[in-house]
């Protein structure tokens, strides 16, 4: 009996074997028949996606390093048209500086002149008033020096021919 159930045993385990292999031998075949042409396309698609997304990260690093090169360059024009707004700005203000120099030396001047007229009129003008009360108080004093009063044409030469020597006497001085 022990022999009869060993027997069964190895009938019974070579059986399953068999049943187990053939019935993973008919799912393989099922499997490549019905599921492995998908498996195959979404492998396939998987590595296709792959592949393009290796390509597109190359394309935007390439482009990536492009735009730095073209933000260097923009960087480097902006710094050297700053460089020129800040030469032109001194070379203006240099100019305007020296204009406005320029601008007060002819105001000064103008000022000088005016100023310089303003007081030869007024000295030509206290010379005359000076001639005037001079020549009032030379004639009141020769009135009362001569008791007698002169006519106005004896007056007038007498004040020009007082003033004419007095004007002698200054430019002499």
């Amino acid at each position: 009996m022990l022999n009869l159930v060993i027997a069964e045993t190895v009938n019974t385990t070579l059986g399953n074997l068999i049943a187990v292999t053939g019935a993973f031998v008919i799912l393989m075949a099922l499997l490549k028949k019905f599921a492995w042409g998908a498996i195959q396309d979404i492998l396939s698609k998987r590595e296709e996606k792959i592949a393009n997304d290796l390509d597109s990260a190359e394309q935007s690093r390439i482009k990536a390093a492009e735009l730095e090169k073209e933000r260097e360059t923009q960087l480097a024009s902006s710094r050297s048209d700053a460089a020129d707004i800040i030469k032109n700005a001194k070379e203006s203000g240099e100019l305007s500086r020296q204009n406005i120099i320029q601008d007060t030396k002819e105001e000064v001047s103008r000022l000088k002149d005016r100023a310089q007229t303003e007081i030869k009129d007024e000295r030509e003008n206290a010379l005359i008033s000076v001639k005037d009360d001079v020549a009032t108080l030379s004639l009141q004093i020769a009135e009362k020096i001569l008791s007698k009063e002169l006519s106005q044409g004896a007056h007038q030469d007498l004040i020009n021919d007082y003033m004419d020597k007095l004007g002698n006497t200054k430019h002499e001085a």
